[in-house]
């Protein structure tokens, strides 16, 4: 079972490397779902994946964010670049980019992101049989369900085992979109989950804010006896340290030795299993959204009872009774309750005096574990990835002496060079050579990158072998084979051409009308006002338990399951699975069934109509209590409404599951322009009510297209970034 760890800058890629992680994804300036990242350059791609690739690690490139039109075929250029000096995998997101290159860069693994909430073996084999090669099966599933759908399908699968839990799924959640246009889908999320809510029920504070992730020995044993391919670190924007610590921690895991854990003395927001088991009343931490450290203890004046130990250059924070962060020192003394003496360290039970611990401060936190950066720093320097190689040494009298050197690439190929010595062996005029001895000085590779593995030396007796000579044979073949291990993984891009889909402009539509209703009394009224065509509200995600719960004889599809196992002829597949481009629109049209697709409303006008044509009918919202989040637990009650610091409401909805969903209570909503809808080529506009009344249902049909309907259009005017 691999690691696949983090990496937000080139000082965090090398920690990954060399604290001996197997596998780590980056991102390109400007893409992916963390572009907030410091992330790389071309040209320190193309560093990274040299030094990767002497040492025996992979790099996936991470384009997991939903592309529009034109930036589809922009980073053309810059993935020929990567995919030619050598790039081991991409994930993605958006289906239609799949596509693109799939197609024109064949020769390369491409994983499926969590952010295409794949929970269940029917859609991880359906990527399969696209050409996925993984997929990083969402954060919410439980180990039964991780162990089902193991059992189901043959596609590698990666699991998240620590660091940042979203409240929503991945790729479900639009609240930064809809609030202030920065999509959590496009990797500019701006994490209105981390702020502060009321609820109005009365409780306030961080609501929706989650724990972090920290899976431990049993759970990654569990893991890895059914057969899970590889195990994720998150944490992109996290330190060298935290990086470091996450990937040594697991691999010891891995190894099944049992370590102590110091990750949370690292980085700590709370710790939980997450969505592991089937308890799951342990995940959020309402009372604050970052990372404040471990909690040492409650300070009683300027008495505080030590919950952990502390030493000398610790840092510390006083906290108030509302989490609030007062102020903060490091520990340049330490002073035991009558005590006269001054230690260096005290241990957890003490009772220690703060004398500069502020007025109101209740709470104590550990925020800067000395002990654990010293230590983690110090490998840190002295820590370097090495890659095995093979040797087989032969000294004959009067010929040449050889050396072949061998190691294995990361495609599995045997990569091997094979060195002449300059001058011939001559006999020894006193001691030969043993092969012990020689065994020793060819082994001893320094600051190269490889380490002996094997050394075969078969030499004649009584011969002379200066150490000069074996130095610089083993130097020159070490050399030779790093190169020629870099330049393995290089390919050639056989095709020429590019293959693109050519934007047609599609031609103006007469707009049907459409209505997703809530339930049964809804349906009544709506079919009273003459529409035809009604759909009923489903849930976002299948996850692997709850198939027998989906409807597949629903003519809206708003998971992936329903929409390749539908019973109907006529299949009209969800906004909520981020269809806004060409690519995407064409790979969806494959599917049987498949008639109709509610466009993305993450798309400004101006991009929806350069979609241009497709091969199938393009829907609109043009009404609708957005939905901002679909969780996974339940969090509030049934129709409770929580409000942001900003004063917008959301309304909370539990499902036929008993997961909560949020809604915005300001509707979207761009009635009013429907002819201008029909001209940029939307065949139909959809009505997706919640809870609207009777009367305001009524209001809404018998006012299409006229300036009655309160025009709030979103993303639709100004786009997303």
């Amino acid at each position: 079972m691999k690691i696949v760890a983090p990496a937000g800058n080139m000082e965090r890629f090398y920690s990954a490397v060399n604290a001996g992680a197997d596998e780590i994804y980056m991102g390109l300036k400007g893409f992916g779902a963390r572009r907030n990242a410091e992330n790389f350059t071309l040209e320190e791609f193309k560093q990274a994946l040299d030094y990767a690739h002497e040492r025996g690690t992979r790099i996936f490139l991470t384009l997991n964010t939903l592309m529009k039109n034109v930036e589809i075929e922009f980073l053309y250029q810059n993935f020929k670049v990567l995919y030619e000096h050598g790039l081991d995998a991409v994930i993605l997101q958006d289906l239609g980019y799949f596509r693109f290159l799939k197609e024109n860069f064949p020769d390369i693994d491409y994983h499926g992101s969590t952010q295409m909430t794949v929970a269940n073996h029917v859609e991880a084999n359906y990527l399969k049989s696209l050409g996925f090669k993984r997929v990083v099966l969402p954060r919410e599933m439980s180990f039964e369900e991780i162990k089902k759908i193991r059992e189901n399908t043959d596609i590698e699968l990666e699991i998240f085992v620590s660091g940042a839990l979203c409240v929503c799924y991945s790729g479900n959640c639009y609240m930064s979109s809809f609030i202030g246009g920065r999509s959590g889908n496009r990797g500019m999320c701006a994490q209105p989950c981390r702020k502060p809510y009321t609820s109005s029920e009365g409780k306030s504070g961080y609501l929706l804010s989650p724990k972090d992730q920290l899976m431990s020995f049993d759970e990654i044993k569990k893991l890895k006896d059914i057969g899970i391919n590889s195990i994720k670190i998150e944490g992109r924007m996290k330190e060298k340290t935290y990086v470091y610590e996450a990937v040594s921690y697991f691999k010891n895991l891995i190894d099944e030795i049992k370590v102590e854990e110091r990750v949370s003395s690292i980085f700590n927001r709370g710790y939980s299993k997450g969505y592991f088991y089937q308890k799951r009343d342990n995940i959020m931490n309402r009372d604050y959204p970052a990372n404040m450290g471990k909690p040492i203890g409650i300070i009683s004046g300027k008495e505080l009872l030590l919950e952990e130990d502390i030493m000398l250059g610790d840092g510390i924070s006083y906290i108030s009774k509302d989490y609030e962060i007062l102020g903060g020192d490091y520990i340049n003394r330490i002073e035991k309750k009558n005590r006269k003496e001054k230690y260096r360290t005290a241990e957890k039970g003490d009772r220690i005096i703060l004398i500069n611990a502020p007025k109101g401060a209740k709470y104590i936190f550990k925020n800067y574990d000395k002990e654990v950066n010293d230590d983690i720093e110090s490998k840190l320097k002295n820590s370097n990835k090495k890659k095995d190689v093979y040797f087989d040494f032969i000294g004959r009298n009067n010929e040449c002496p050889i050396l072949q050197a061998k190691t294995i690439n990361n495609f599995g190929e045997e990569i091997s060079v094979t060195i002449m010595g300059e001058n011939k062996i001559e006999e020894a005029t006193k001691r030969g050579a043993e092969k012990e001895n020689v065994i020793e000085k060819l082994s001893e590779t320094g600051d190269t990158v490889f380490k002996v593995r094997e050394c075969n030396v078969y030499i004649d007796n009584n011969i002379f072998l200066p150490l000069s000579v074996l130095k610089q044979i083993r130097r020159d073949a070490l050399e030779n084979l790093r190169m020629k291990l870099i330049e393995s993984h290089r390919r050639i891009l056989e095709r020429k051409d590019i293959f693109r889909i050519n934007i047609e402009k599609d031609i103006p539509k007469h707009c049907e009308l459409s209505v997703m209703v809530t339930n049964d009394r809804q349906e009544k009224v709506v079919r009273e006002l003459g529409i035809n065509k009604i759909y009923r509200r489903g849930v976002d995600i299948a996850r692997e338990n709850n198939l027998d719960k989906i409807d597949l004889n629903s003519q809206l599809a708003t998971n992936l399951y329903q929409v390749l196992e539908n019973k109907n002829q006529d299949v009209t597949v969800g906004w909520n699975l981020n269809i806004g481009n060409i690519y995407s629109l064409n790979e969806y049209a494959k599917i049987e069934n498949v008639k109709t697709v509610i466009i993305t409303p993450e798309l400004s006008f101006e991009q929806i109509e350069n979609i241009g044509k497709v091969p199938v009918r393009k829907a609109l919202l043009g009404y609708s209590k957005l939905k901002g989040m679909y969780l996974e637990l339940p969090v509030f009650k049934d129709k409770e409404i929580i409000t942001n610091e900003q004063g917008d409401n959301f309304i909370v909805r539990k499902n036929e599951l008993g997961n909560d969903e949020i809604y915005f209570e300001k509707p979207l909503n761009v009635l009013s322009q429907v002819k201008r809808l029909g001209k940029i080529g939307i065949d139909e506009v959809v009505i997706e009510l919640l809870d609207e009344t009777d009367e305001e249902i009524r209001f809404l049909i018998q006012h299409i297209d006229r300036k009655e309907n309160s025009y709030s259009p979103y993303n639709y005017e100004r786009g997303v970034f």
